[in-house]
């Protein structure tokens, strides 16, 4: 398996979506619970934090605001992302009536350089992840 694909549908305006998204102290209580650094630029460093996990490294690739927003990260704890050890996460809004219509997709898995059943598991545990964290991000949205 190449990617893990996430759909759902969030009762926020773009804008508080992105808020959501985006803006570090938003992201640390839906997703990277032990905190999280975001330099929202291409280019930028993205660092989140989970206490039973450790600390992963990456950078931000893609900025539209209001629309998509993507990072690499190593999917080892404190390492730098580099081939062979980090997925791209990208995450694209679109308007749908009141609210919106947000699409995760982690792509990578095919490329780690693991064993195939460790590559396996690490794209179960992302999925399980995004499930759990796109319900809590649609909550924070609903709240901003």
């Amino acid at each position: 398996m190449d990617s893990i694909e996430r759909e759902v549908y969030v009762e926020a305006r773009p804008e508080q979506v992105w808020t959501a998204l985006t803006r570090p102290e938003h992201f640390a209580t839906w997703y990277a619970f032990g905190g999280a650094d975001i330099d929202l630029r291409p280019g930028g460093q993205l660092v989140m934090r989970w206490e039973e996990h450790g600390e992963y490294r990456g950078f931000v690739e893609k900025v539209e605001p209001g629309r998509r927003f993507a990072y690499r990260y190593a999917v080892d704890p404190d390492v730098d992302p580099a081939p062979g050890n980090s997925n791209l996460v990208e995450f694209t809004l679109t308007p749908e009536g009141e609210g919106t219509r947000l699409r995760v997709v982690e792509s990578g898995f095919d490329r780690l350089d693991l064993p195939a059943d460790v590559r396996a598991k690490q794209a179960e545990d992302s999925a399980n992840g995004w499930d759990r964290g796109l319900e809590g991000l649609a909550a924070v949205a609903r709240n901003l």
